[in-house]
């Protein structure tokens, strides 16, 4: 005789895992177009999605004339489908896709190339209108491209569909002589109201809530894998994102570290969010400010993004603890800056979801006014120190930005801002022109020699002077500092009165061989003077006195690496900008010790740390200790500075607020 109870409990057992696998499944869109325009029969992508042509497509709107067209070339990262084939346009034309109500990701694909009858690329000029709604006005697929160094792009909106179909109507530019229009792939795909505020989306710097209703169209413009690499469509969760990596979006030299949870860690969703949100792989990674304490309460971990003005924007945070040692309530707290103004100052990702590996998203609007056609959007982490918590340090997982229409239904923009062009430096400028021996020597001098000069005479000024004038602030209220230090290689920048002329009478031009008066690389002397040992004799006289032996020798060895013959031998940019760092720790602990400055070397006092290669290369034997290849710590007059693999530095804000990723 069977057991009744037993038989209801394995029942309820089952009825629950069921649940379970339902909730854990892709979500499965109701409406999942793909169509592959100008193209003739099905083809699958790279992604292994299968695309239709549009060729005699119930799509497509009777009465109106257009083109299919192939790409007469393909540039090697364009993917054959859809951006191979285009259908063209010379007036307007609409297509029309019969869809169930209910909100829809609209994508629309862009390759600009040559296409039928030899068009104008630059003639691609036109608007994409969708019902009440201007996707795109004045849209130039071709200068957009070129203004990002992209190759194709794609366009992505979520549009609320209350009537049966989804319309969409090319109209080239009627002010720009023989324009067209043209498209080479649209997707339409269903997706769940995930995107709603519900009135938990607060305006930043107001308090108050946004609604994002039913009437709300959203333009997808950033969605990043903070910390994690890039997620294809397929690896999404049912509803084909494409999630960037967001190294490319960071601000200066202090990237964080990314983390990453155990393979073993399960991700559970709390109740009442569903797991297509974001993918899983959004939330077992993530982007921290580092192990290091002390740098991380002088630094934000700042992001920023390039938009139209004119907008507001949703800003969707995804947040998820994955360090094993943050379980409790107050052990790391932060706040978030979104565009200069504080939308969190006590981000707590533990008292959020109440435990670790559980995901949170939290949602904030913040309106851009007008003003320069475009700026950039700026989003910052700060440990918060007011609460005491166990540690300083700022986590994120995820980043998600939508621009959202304004009244009159636009959300068309300006053309992003064109990608810094890096001049041309002739280095034979000036250099005798005797053979060809000769010039190669002079192209290697002039362009090397720039480079040790930068390393070796920034490096030593900035551990000098920016001890004296650090400030902390946060990165969003400026785009970078307004200039570089007037340094000069012989110090007629200086205030002390120390010119070019007193420098080329002194120790250094004494020192000059008479074959190297005329003309003669940077590099290659001091490179010379550090093999022999007098590398102090042809430093700033500014300097001298100031800067301390361990300091001057640290930057002396990271400069000589630099231009170290074999590039194997050369450090990357983290591990200068790490070793610039040490150099500055140095610097300080001889002061606070009260050691002499460089000018004692003449004297042979500080024969301990000499200025040569590699044959005295030994650590100096102190209260310093230098583990850079070795992971650990290394304490400096009393402080501690952590380190780890090259990979995986953070150097501190003294040298990250120097760095402008925008250029100059």
């Amino acid at each position: 005789m069977r057991n009744p109870k037993r038989h209801s409990l394995f029942c309820f057992l089952l009825l629950g895992y069921a649940i379970h696998a339902i909730l854990a499944a892709d979500y499965i869109p109701a409406d999942d177009i793909l169509l592959n325009c100008g193209a003739n029969g099905q083809l699958t992508d790279d992604d292994g999605r299968q695309w239709t042509s549009d060729v005699g497509s119930k799509f497509l709107v009777p009465g109106a004339s257009s083109i299919a067209s192939d790409a007469t070339i393909q540039k090697p990262s364009v993917p054959t489908v859809p951006y191979m084939t285009a259908r063209i346009f010379r007036s307007a034309f609409t297509y029309s896709f019969p869809v169930a109500p209910g909100r829809k990701f609209v994508r629309l694909y862009f390759y600009p190339a040559v296409y039928a009858n030899n068009l104008n690329v630059s003639k691609g000029v036109f608007s994409v209108v969708s019902g009440s709604y201007t996707l795109l006005k004045n849209f130039s697929a071709y200068e957009t491209t070129n203004n990002l160094n992209f190759d194709y792009i794609s366009k992505e909106y979520s549009i609320n569909v209350d009537s049966g179909s989804v319309n969409l109507t090319f109209t080239p530019d009627p002010g720009t002589p023989d324009s067209y229009a043209f498209v080479n792939g649209i997707e339409i795909v269903s997706h769940p109201d995930i995107y709603s505020s519900n009135g938990n989306a607060m305006i930043v710097g107001t308090g108050t809530s946004f609604n994002i209703n039913n009437d709300t169209v959203l333009e997808n413009v950033y969605r990043l894998n903070v910390g994690g690499q890039a997620i294809s469509p397929s690896g999404d969760t049912g509803l084909f994102r494409s999630w960037n990596g967001d190294t490319p979006y960071i601000f200066g030299a202090a990237t964080g570290v990314s983390v990453a949870t155990d393979s073993n860690i399960t991700i559970s969703y709390p109740s009442g969010m569903p797991d297509y949100v974001a993918p899983v792989d959004v939330y077992k990674t993530a982007r921290s400010m580092g192990p290091n304490l002390e740098i991380n309460a002088g630094y934000n971990l700042s992001w920023y993004f390039d938009v139209d003005t004119g907008f507001s924007y949703l800003v969707r945070l995804h947040f998820c603890e994955v360090a094993p040692y943050i379980t409790k309530i107050n052990q790391r707290v932060f706040e978030i800056f979104i565009n200069n103004q504080t939308a969190e100052t006590e981000a707590d990702v533990i008292a959020w979801a109440t435990k670790s590996d559980v995901p949170v998203i939290k949602d904030y609007v913040v309106f851009l006014a007008l003003g320069a056609p475009r700026q950039d959007l700026w989003l910052a982490l700060h440990p918060n120190t007011a609460t005491k918590p166990q540690y300083l340090d700022a986590i994120l997982n995820g980043v998600e930005i939508f621009k959202i229409n304004t009244s009159d239904g636009n959300l068309a923009g300006t053309l992003p801002s064109p990608a810094p062009v890096q001049p041309i430096i002739d280095p034979n400028r000036g250099l005798p022109r005797k053979s060809s021996k000769s010039n190669k020597s002079g192209v290697i001098g002039g362009g090397v020699g720039g480079g040790i000069a930068a390393v070796l005479i920034v490096g030593l000024l900035v551990c000098f002077l920016t001890r004296k004038s650090k400030q902390r602030k946060d990165p969003s209220s400026s785009d970078g500092p307004s200039g570089w230090l007037p340094l000069s290689l012989y110090g007629n920048s200086h205030s002390s009165g120390s010119t070019a002329k007193t420098n080329t009478t002194g120790s250094y031009a004494s020192s000059l061989p008479s074959n190297l008066c005329r003309h003669f690389s940077l590099a290659d002397w001091a490179q010379h003077c550090h093999k022999k040992g007098i590398l102090d004799q042809i430093i700033d006289p500014f300097l001298k006195g100031k800067i301390s032996p361990e300091c001057f020798k640290k930057v002396a060895e990271t400069a000589v690496k630099c231009v170290a013959d074999q590039g194997i031998e050369r450090p990357s940019m983290g591990d200068v900008l790490w070793n610039l760092e040490f150099a500055l720790q140095l610097q300080e602990s001889a002061e606070e010790s009260g050691s002499k400055g460089l000018s004692d070397l003449e004297a042979g006092v500080y024969d301990e740390v000499p200025l040569k290669g590699k044959a005295d290369g030994g650590d100096y034997d102190g209260n310093v200790t230098d583990s850079r290849s070795t992971g650990m710590s290394m304490s400096i007059g009393g402080r501690s500075l952590a380190s780890e693999d090259s990979d995986g530095l953070t150097p501190s804000a003294v040298f990250s607020q120097i760095m402008n990723p925008k250029g100059r």
